[in-house]
């Protein structure tokens, strides 16, 4: 399996990829909005791990521009935010987690 990770937090890029290889999923990691685009234009992805909070193209702006071109790969956002608005703007916009 492999899995996209779009974050700018390398750390946490790290600890997830020290955690999921054993597992065997292999995460590929962009550390902002316009390296996450660029690498599922390549496709391959079975997921998408998005942070919703990143500067200059945040995750949200991610998620509309990948649902708009028509890609259908699964996206789970990755928030520190807590508010339920936040939570269903992502659902709206076609995150599945």
């Amino acid at each position: 399996m492999r899995v996209l990770l779009i974050d700018d937090d390398a750390r946490l890029a790290q600890l997830l990829d020290d955690n999921l290889k054993p597992q065997g999923v292999a995460l590929v990691h962009a550390g902002g909005g316009q390296a996450g685009l660029a690498a599922l234009a390549g496709g391959g992805f079975d997921a998408v791990l998005l942070d919703v909070m990143m500067p200059g193209l945040d995750g949200l702006s991610v998620l509309r521009t990948l649902r708009d071109a028509g890609h259908r790969v699964p996206v789970i956002m990755l928030t520190a935010r807590g508010d339920e608005a936040d939570r269903v703007v992502g659902l709206e916009l076609g995150a599945d987690d």
